[in-house]
């Protein structure tokens, strides 16, 4: 079916054309299909889907037209309008973003859109930031369009007589679908659309997505399970009329953009290469290389990996270029929204040089296309960066142009990746998440908290999820007991009996203290408590951490929002601080703020490292797991092998040839292991390259077994190259690998007595049981003092622990101690992989270029920064005379 002749004048009148995928999209939504669409950043799929709805709503018998609103640039549509007798009240579509900043933005390009082309809906929004009067009016009416994120709609599902609210809904479109795909809120939309699908069998569901892998993987995930059948009970809560697929009519379709978005990528690459690399040194001695960038450039986006990097960086930009005061501005989560907002607003009207931000710029279209975009540091994964590209050139035709700044020179080899990946087109996938029984457990109460539930019903929608396909029926009890009567460990204390089952066998909340901190609570977002940053007598600044304001005294200077600060004093959660003049001064951080190397893009650094070789090279070594020693073959001859390699590989050349003197840089089918000993002990160093996380948990796992061999503890250090194992004593290293020191089998069992297991999961269980309604964060005004937050989630846990082994929430945090903190899935491949590999041992006597990075982000954790520049200039002379 052709698009509705009034879209194309709207789009001319834009100065667009519309692109085949999104005519693709309308003619498979004007048939009523739901699906997937992927197309790169900026090239139009907002209008695509949200073009898709109109143009059903405009040929579909029954929406309302209205004569075009019309202004200079929107000429009369070439058509007449009919207009139509039939009521077009209610919610007809319901657009999620996972950034609530972004929902205004979305809310009025699609007003603009129905205002264009005539059709007569009105398009609100509803996040945290939407005023009480607002909320109140949405009560009453609901407009036709309405832009909210998941923990809103979750909030809208908790309102009594919810059932009508979305008796008319046809649409429901998932926008940046990746960003949600694999989080617990991603697992929210499931569990809502589940329950959306029950009531509007026939609903359409779209996802749109630019930067992810697994492409029909994540549709599926979207559209829920097609192994259900209906149950044929009807709910009385809300009177159930169908379970699982087919969403729409018709088999869900994957709509891919044909449209090549080029990327430009240039890397700053130092003048200088130090043959002992460091992380954290190099990114600033770099600055003074953007100056320039900045200036011939209309408008340039800096983004950084972290919250704090992002204060040093515009603090340090001021400092040796003072004339961008003014035309140079901060962007990041912890800033006050007003002061993002205006950060945006001057962006798009052309008022600022430069911004300086972290991933709060990642997504969204709110402001004219920036002209530069420059990453500091490694991005530590394919899609990021792309994503960040995307935001220079933001229109199907323009080049995307990107500057890489590396903070040390190892990092150009991440640059060199990023370019091979980005010419491949390839990027990670973002695996969904399983079995979330604390979002289960407060969406059950979020249906109780309303109009209620019918067990047997509802698990067939619950089941309907990919997240709980595998959902047995003990399980499900389980929860219905959880929020009934608090389980077996709760069941004598009242508080936790919220729920109650009524005699028509329904699940409802009666109690209205019990609804209120349930509404209160909803969400997955959860984190370290946050004190707000106020100015005596002026206004708010944003927030940071209270780990952080609790180390302050009043007096102290911080740099927060650009500016300098003096800490006064705190009332409730409020910091309250006054300016100051002084230049020197903490920058906040955030925990939880460094990212590991994804896979996909660990692969890439293995491959860049790994020379080519001509087709005559001899045959590599067969696998084995024992110790052999390289054959190191003379560096011209390597060189004169190689294919042209990119310009970061050239400027790396000297660390690499520096390595290949003292050890050795190991190929794809190798794994370096290195042996020396120095003032501090025994080092053993291995390069997996396969990123912190699991670098982490295998330091610990080799050491556990290499403790069995002979009494023997270690220190671990590590970066997203290798790891660091420290003992005052020889390292049986040699005996360890003749005994499968890399072997897979029993990895969990050795994990689990590797690591203190038990503290690990007690971390993630303070989170799950916040999600879960265990721990109440606190009435507005009121919060809870973190440190209680953390005693009484340690207590529940405990008490689980020693009386109730095989509770479900408990379970949960094992599981994502391993699977998620220490990766265990992606650390089996890395174990399995490396027993394909042929091990390498050197003893190169003294530390390397590739183990020089790790020692010094072990010695940082000890030294401040002064004492660390001197050890480091010291060790780094004593290195390059040996």
């Amino acid at each position: 079916m052709n698009a509705h002749p009034a879209l194309d004048p709207w789009f001319a009148a834009q100065g667009w054309t519309a692109q085949p995928f999104q005519r693709e999209v309308w003619a498979h939504m004007a048939a009523g299909r739901s699906g997937l669409l992927n197309a790169p950043t900026g090239t139009g799929k907002t209008y695509a889907v949200w073009g898709g709805v109109v143009n059903h709503a405009i040929v579909t018998p029954g929406s309302t037209r209205s004569r075009p609103k019309l202004n200079r640039a929107t000429p009369a549509p070439s058509t007449s309008l009919r207009e139509s007798r039939s009521d077009n009240r209610g919610l007809k579509a319901i657009w999620i973003t996972p950034l609530r900043a972004l929902a205004g933005e979305i809310a009025e390009s699609a007003q603009r859109m129905c205002d264009g082309v005539g059709l007569d809906w009105k398009v609100g929004t509803r996040t945290g930031d939407t005023s009480t009067k607002e909320r109140a009016a949405q009560k009453k009416a609901l407009p036709q369009l309405l832009v909210t994120t998941p923990e809103s709609l979750h909030v809208l599902l908790a309102t009594k007589g919810y059932a009508d609210l979305f008796k008319h809904l046809d649409w429901f479109i998932a926008d940046e679908w990746h960003e949600l795909l694999g989080s617990k809120r991603g697992v929210q939309v499931e569990l809502a659309l589940s329950r959306l699908k029950a009531l509007r069998p026939q609903l359409g569901i779209w996802g749109i997505s630019a930067t992810i892998g697994n492409l029909p993987q994540a549709m599926d995930v979207l559209l829920g399970t097609a192994h259900l059948v209906t149950s044929g009970t009807v709910d009385p809560a809300s009177t159930l009329l169908s379970v699982g697929r087919p969403c729409g009519t018709g088999a869900p379709v994957l709509v891919r953009s044909t449209i090549k978005k080029p990327i430009e990528i240039h890397s700053i690459i130092p003048e200088e290469v130090e043959r002992y690399p460091w992380a954290g040194h190099l990114g600033l001695k770099l600055a003074h290389r953007l100056l320039p960038i900045i200036e011939q450039s209309t408008s340039t986006l800096i983004f950084t990996n972290t919250r704090a990097q992002s204060e040093i960086w515009y603090h340090h930009l001021l400092d040796i270029a003072p004339e961008l005061a003014g035309t140079i501005a901060l962007h990041h989560g912890s800033l006050d929204r007003g002061v993002r907002e205006w950060v945006e607003k001057a962006l798009d009207e052309g008022r600022l040089k430069a911004v300086v931000c972290t991933s709060s710029l990642d997504l969204g279209v709110d402001f004219r296309p920036v002209e530069t975009v420059v990453q500091v540091g490694g991005p530590k994964g394919v899609a990021r960066f792309v994503q960040r590209a995307g935001r220079s050139g933001h229109r199907p035709d323009a080049v995307s142009r990107i500057w890489f700044l590396p903070t040390h020179a190892l990092e150009l080899v991440e640059a060199a990746a990023l370019r091979q990946a980005a010419a491949e087109g390839s990027i990670e996938a973002r695996q969904p998440l399983f079995r979330c029984f604390d979002v289960l457990a407060q969406y059950l109460m979020t249906l109780a908290v309303s109009d209620g539930f019918c067990p047997a019903s509802l698990y067939d929608e619950v089941r309907s999820t990919w997240c709980f396909q595998d959902i047995t029926h003990e399980e499900w009890d389980w929860l219905l007991t959880f929020i009934t009567t608090g389980g077996k460990s709760l069941t004598a204390y009242e508080e936790f009996r919220k729920a109650v089952v009524d005699a028509d066998g329904c699940i409802r909340v009666h109690d209205r203290r019990v609804a209120l901190r349930h509404k209160l609570s909803i969400g997955t977002i959860v984190g370290n408590e946050s004190f707000a940053v106020k100015l005596i007598g002026g206004g708010r600044i944003g927030t940071v951490e209270e780990w952080f304001i609790n180390q302050l005294k009043p007096g102290d200077v911080f740099w927060f929002a650009g500016r300098s600060l003096e800490f006064v004093r705190v009332q409730g959660l409020v910091a309250q601080v006054r300016k100051s003049r002084e230049q020197k001064g903490k920058i906040p951080s955030w925990q939880g703020g460094r990212m590991p190397l994804s896979s996909y893009m660990a692969k890439v650094l293995r491959e860049q490292l790994s020379p080519p070789f001509p087709p005559t090279s001899p045959p590599a070594p067969l696998p084995g797991r024992g110790v052999t020693a390289a054959e190191n073959s003379s560096t011209a001859d390597k060189l004169g092998a190689r294919e042209e390699r990119s310009p970061e590989m050239r400027a790396v050349e000297p660390i690499l040839e520096r390595q290949r003197e003292t050890s050795v840089v190991p190929t794809e089918d190798e794994l370096l292991i290195e042996r020396f000993t120095s003032r501090e002990g025994h080092h053993v160093v291995i390069y997996p390259f396969e990123g912190r996380l699991v670098h982490e948990a295998m330091g610990s796992l080799l050491a556990f077994r290499m403790s069995l061999l002979k009494p023997i503890t270690f220190s671990i250090a590590m970066n997203d190259y290798g790891f660091e194992l420290l003992s005052d004593q020889p390292i049986p290293i040699e005996e360890a690998l003749d005994n499968d020191l890399f072997s897979p089998q029993d990895l969990l069992s050795d994990l689990q007595r590797s690591l203190n297991a038990t503290e690990m999961a007690k971390r993630k269980f303070r989170d799950i049981a916040s999600i879960a309604g265990l721990v109440f964060k606190g009435m507005p005004g009121r919060p809870l003092k973190e440190r209680h937050m953390r005693a009484n989630s340690s207590l529940f846990f405990d008490v689980f622990r020693e009386h109730e082994p095989e509770h479900l929430l408990l379970r949960q945090a094992y599981d994502e101690a391993f699977d998620v903190q220490m990766e265990l899935p992606r650390m089996r491949e890395a174990l399995e992989r490396i027993g394909r590999q042929r091990i390498v041992l050197k003893d190169p006597g003294r530390f390397t270029p590739f183990a020089f990075p790790i020692l010094v982000d072990r010695l940082r954790e000890k030294l401040t920064s002064e004492q660390l520049e001197d050890r480091i200039r010291k060790m780094t002379e004593r290195l390059e005379k040996a």
